[in-house]
């Protein structure tokens, strides 16, 4: 096994370098006020872009990110930078909306394998706030897992454990304790040779905590947990790490840094887009319109009020990101009288009251 493949790399990345006879193919590990750190084939080096690349990438998005696979080529005599000419298609993506930028997406890690869902078990766990990373995991092509951590602090884990799997049935969770080290060994068995995976959560449910313990060593600054629970963002980059056993971790900042830009809700609300789809109406707004199934699961319990609030709430989110301040005020208006048929209709309605008076 060759260095790159014990870096992620694998058939689909090899056959569509073969295309770029005049560069090499490579692994962005980190980045680093505009240079990247990349593994090659003969090891680790640093690499700026080409001009003609920067020249050509219209969005933020085509730009090289931790985890990209990249095709550079080095320098002459290893003397200075190797240059990248070219970010292989990705198999997934975790984006965010680029701060300062309208329209604009960031790519914030690339290329991840499996996402492991970390919520702590004390004052962390939050199931709205479980369906959100489930979503975003979802959109970035990547399989979620979810990680119940400290779970020596709560009195019941098995309760938590039974309500996920309403939230998120067939999504494995696993339970870890700080202080029962057997209780990383489901965690480890999912960090094969190859595989990339990223931990992802609020600041201070110890996702550094869970790389340090696989690593066996402190890789990641921890925070200190305050007594609500919340702990400092300690790790500000992104960093590609080689496990000891084989496994890849993407450590990635805390999720308030990832919006919802396209949530893939169809997988994180199933049972909610199934009920859609039986709806007397195609375009049934789930409010008062006869023939609604969301309306009858929620009235009869099937569905709960706060997992159907949240579902939309997320809607609106990713309805209104990207909108100018008139497009956003326009959709807001809309969902105020989309009982009305929205603001058009509603305007007319009070014109039509209008003259009859």
């Amino acid at each position: 096994m060759d260095m790159l493949t014990n870096y992620g790399a694998c058939e689909r990345f090899y056959s569509e370098a073969s295309r770029y006879h005049d560069w090499q193919l490579a692994r962005i590990t980190a980045q680093h006020k505009g240079l990247y750190k990349a593994i090659t084939p003969q090891g680790e080096v640093l690499a700026g872009i080409s001009g003609k690349f920067r020249h050509a990438a219209t969005a933020l998005s085509r730009y090289p990110a931790v985890g990209d696979f990249v095709m550079l080529r080095l320098p002459a005599g290893n003397a200075g930078h190797a240059v990248i000419h070219h970010v292989l298609t990705r198999k997934s993506a975790f984006t965010r909306a680029a701060v300062g930028l309208e329209d604009q997406t960031q790519i914030v890690a690339a290329n991840i394998d499996l996402v492991f869902i970390c919520m702590s078990l004390n004052n962390d766990y939050n199931p709205s706030r479980l369906e959100r990373y489930l979503s975003v995991a979802w959109d970035s092509r990547a399989l979620p897992v979810i990680v119940l951590t400290k779970s020596d602090l709560c009195a019941d884990p098995s309760h938590y454990l039974n309500a996920i799997t309403t939230i998120a049935p067939g999504v494995d969770v696993l339970a870890t304790s700080f202080n029962e080290p057997a209780s990383y060994d489901g965690l480890r068995s999912y960090l094969k040779p190859g595989v990339t995976a990223s931990f992802i959560g609020s600041s201070g449910v110890g996702k550094s905590t869970l790389v340090n313990t696989l690593f066996g060593e402190e890789v990641l600054r921890t925070a200190r947990i305050g007594e609500n629970d919340k702990g400092n963002h300690t790790t500000t980059h992104r960093e590609l790490l080689l496990l000891p056993q084989g496994g890849i971790v993407i450590d990635t900042p805390g999720m308030r840094e990832l919006g919802v830009e396209s949530p893939n809700l169809s997988q994180s609300f199933a049972d909610i887009s199934a009920l859609t789809r039986q709806c007397r109406f195609d375009d049934c707004t789930h409010g008062a319109e006869p023939g609604c199934a969301v309306q009858e699961a929620l009235r009869t319990g099937r569905l709960e009020e706060r997992r159907f609030a949240n579902y939309q709430k997320l809607q609106r989110e990713a309805r209104y990101r990207g909108l100018s301040s008139r497009q956003l005020e326009t959709e807001k208006l809309n969902e105020m009288f989309k009982n009305l048929g929205g603001i058009k209709k509603a305007r007319a309605f009070i014109r039509n009251n209008d003259k009859r008076r």
